[in-house]
């Protein structure tokens, strides 16, 4: 019997799976360290070393784009068809700080394997997950006898991720006519656990502020002056109890204006995922869980919007009493937003809010820093249904489905390149992202070569027919 293109894309990866191995553990020896100024050298032979890597796979077009920071790899690799989707992958070769005085047990720049195990700064990641689509395209023409790929294939590739990606969405509009898709591949995410593998279908976005109010010129005498006029503390201590309500639902009028409700099929799906909460309370260090009523742990941090308290400050904080009404006080703040909630319409509710809410004879002042769009791709879509029979058949097991708390860079890419945004990635949560010892299961990085190496032909063929 002759192979099938499964057996084919099998038998090449094992074929090939040291070579990767040996390739992805000398660019891990790069300390691509993004925010220490004195590794701006490695991150630049970080993002050389990966576009020779690319050329060497068989892209014809790789580049190092500068920035105003640090450089982002961009490679293109045109399917030939003309009727085929075009798909921009999405990673960044930037890492975490590390040094074995943080509590490693190896050399973090020193890639050991250890027990099916990769262990590295940057296994999982990024680099790791970046990696893997290198060895999947090969095998997707080994199985498929092809030339090219069976989509035009983009990889934007950056080099700050892990200094908050300052300088990428100018990268992005600046180069978006080079950087056009029909959809977005995002290879910087993970999976539920080892026994469960899932996609992420979104991520929240996050605006920030920080709110300063001013009451007297100084610091006055309580007794002199106290109950007669505002104390800018107490008016921080008002606005923070203001914040939400009784059943924890956010109070800012129109803060919940346009967001996407969660259908009651998402509703379903994230009720099929083995969660924990005991286990997760043992995860967030904290003792009982307390969120917007009527909603599930795993909806409220995946999927509804949030108000936090990140800090508040203002008066004597030293030892013993000091009786005065203070000069001023300080709040931070931050929104994790849902998609249909925009940053702009946040920060002006907010502002309006806090306006509302501040008595005559305090000056307050908002500072909102930069803010990160939400993302979500639908159920539905004929991309994220290719992804998900990918990784199926790579699995071989039924694939469930999640969505990211955080935020990150993705939103900017649907933004600015009106793309839907979808998440491939094999990283669990054991691997210790920006952590001592961080790793990477080699099985499951294997899973991922084969995820794509299947996933190029399904989207294509899928694509034409949606």
């Amino acid at each position: 019997m002759s192979d099938t293109p499964d057996s084919v894309v099998r038998t090449y990866i094992d074929t090939h799976r040291a070579a990767f191995l040996g390739d992805l553990t000398d660019w891990l020896r790069i300390p691509s360290v993004s925010a220490q100024p004195d590794h701006a050298a490695d991150v630049r032979r970080s993002a050389e070393w990966l576009a020779a890597k690319l050329k060497e796979t068989g892209f014809p077009v790789t580049e190092i784009w500068p920035t105003a920071g640090a450089p982002a790899v961009f490679a293109e690799w045109p399917s030939g068809d003309p009727d085929a989707p075009t798909v921009l992958v999405y990673g960044h070769h930037d890492v975490q700080p590390a040094a074995r005085e943080d509590g490693w047990h190896t050399d973090p720049f020193e890639p050991e394997i250890i027990g099916g195990r990769l262990y590295a700064r940057g296994a999982a990641d990024d680099k790791g997950q970046v990696f893997f689509h290198t060895l999947g395209v090969r095998a997707h023409l080994a199985a498929t006898g092809r030339t090219a790929p069976a989509v035009n294939l983009k990889l934007l590739v950056e080099g700050e991720e892990e200094s908050g990606s300052p300088h990428f969405r100018a990268l992005v509009e600046q180069r978006a006519e080079r950087l056009a898709a029909d959809a977005v591949i995002v290879s910087d995410t993970g999976m539920w656990s080892e026994d469960t593998p899932t996609v992420c279908t979104g991520m929240r976005g996050v605006a920030d502020c920080e709110i300063e109010l001013y009451g007297p010129d100084q610091d006055i005498h309580s007794g002199s002056f106290g109950g007669a006029v505002p104390n800018p503390a107490t008016i921080a201590a008002r606005l923070v109890a203001a914040l939400h309500d009784e059943n924890e639902h956010v109070t800012i009028p129109g803060f919940y204006d346009g967001m996407v409700e969660l259908t009651d099929r998402e509703r379903e799906l994230f009720a099929e995922l083995p969660f924990d909460e005991a286990e997760w309370l043992r995860t967030a260090k904290s003792r009982a869980t307390l969120g917007e009523a009527g909603h599930t742990t795993l909806e409220r941090v995946w999927a509804r919007p949030t108000a936090e308290v990140n800090g508040i400050g203002g008066g004597y904080q030293g030892p013993g009493g000091k009786t005065i009404v203070p000069s001023s006080a300080r709040l931070k703040l931050s929104f994790r937003l849902v998609a249909g909630q925009h940053p702009d319409k946040i920060e002006q509710s907010v502002r309006d809010w806090v306006a509302s809410r501040v008595p005559a004879g305090i000056r307050h002042e908002i500072t909102f820093g930069s803010a990160t769009r939400p993302c979500l791709t639908p159920l539905d879509h004929p991309a994220l249904q290719s992804v998900v029979r990918a990784m199926g058949r790579a699995f071989g097991q039924k694939i469930l489905f999640t969505r990211e708390g955080g935020s990150g860079p993705a939103a900017d890419l649907q933004d600015v390149l009106g793309a839907p945004v979808l998440f491939l990635g094999i990283s669990v949560p054991s691997d210790g992202w920006h952590a001592p010892n961080e790793k990477v299961e080699l099985d499951l990085l294997l899973k991922g070569v084969e995820t794509t190496a299947y996933l190029w032909g399904d989207l294509a063929a899928h694509w034409r027919a949606s």
